[in-house]
């Protein structure tokens, strides 16, 4: 009679964070910052087709780095749950951190329960009438959620970001220059992984802002000659 294999639920839950760190570390960076008028995301993805970067609500925004097909199927079920929200109660009771908070036990569930877990990091993000109001929210593959202030990097180089964030970001940036910080610290990432210098150009980015300014639908997508014309050279 063979003995069952057994593991220990500490190594279990060790090879299944190390399998989704491992998948994480592959994908292009994504940067979220906050900025004077708003908040800004700037993802590496030269794809037209397949977005980091999406609307969820009026006010509300996401963007993830991973395998695509899992984030995909989280930002559908994030609009869905936005919807329902909206049209059950009131627009006003759709909110970033209640939206958080359902990634997070479908992503906690997945982790503990799934064989295999999401490889997957996110933003959820909610632009207030004033920079005060704004909120950021970090989903990690287990469903552990950090509610961050100002700046966050996710991908491979999410940390080396960060570090260079952490000196540079200021508050009051205008759009120009919050593209050009995000960009600049993509571009140096790529080129330390790499080993080769390099600067992203318009078409190796997908870029979007939740402007406060703008009526009702707060996202917009910033794409071709615009663009172009906020990174400078």
């Amino acid at each position: 009679m063979s003995m069952p294999f057994y593991v220990s639920p500490e190594q279990l839950i060790k090879d299944k964070a190390d399998y989704a760190r491992k998948g994480i570390a592959r994908g292009r960076s994504v940067v979220v910052l906050q900025y004077g008028d708003g908040i800004l995301f700037v993802a590496e993805n030269p794809s037209r087709a397949l977005h980091k970067i999406s609307e969820i609500y009026d006010r509300i925004a996401f963007a993830a780095v991973g395998k695509y097909n899992e984030f995909e199927n989280l930002r559908q079920a994030g609009v869905r749950f936005a919807d329902m929200r909206g049209y059950s109660y009131d627009r006003s009771d759709v909110t970033a951190r209640s939206l958080a908070n359902a990634y997070a036990q479908t992503l906690g569930t997945v982790f503990t329960e799934a064989p295999k877990p999401y490889e997957v990091e996110i933003v959820v993000a909610e632009v207030g009438q004033t920079a005060a109001d704004d909120q950021l929210y970090r989903l990690t593959f287990d469903g552990s959620v950090a509610d961050e202030h100002g700046y966050v990097a996710m991908g491979g180089s999410a940390e080396t970001i960060s570090g260079a964030l952490s000196s540079d970001w200021r508050a009051d940036l205008s759009l120009a220059d919050a593209v050009n910080l995000a960009v600049n610290e993509l571009s140096k990432a790529g080129s330390a992984q790499s080993g080769a210098e390099r600067r992203l150009t318009a078409s190796e980015l997908e870029v979007a802002v939740l402007d406060r300014n703008r009526p009702r639908r707060r996202f917009k997508r910033i794409i071709g000659d615009q663009l172009t014309a906020l990174i400078s050279p």
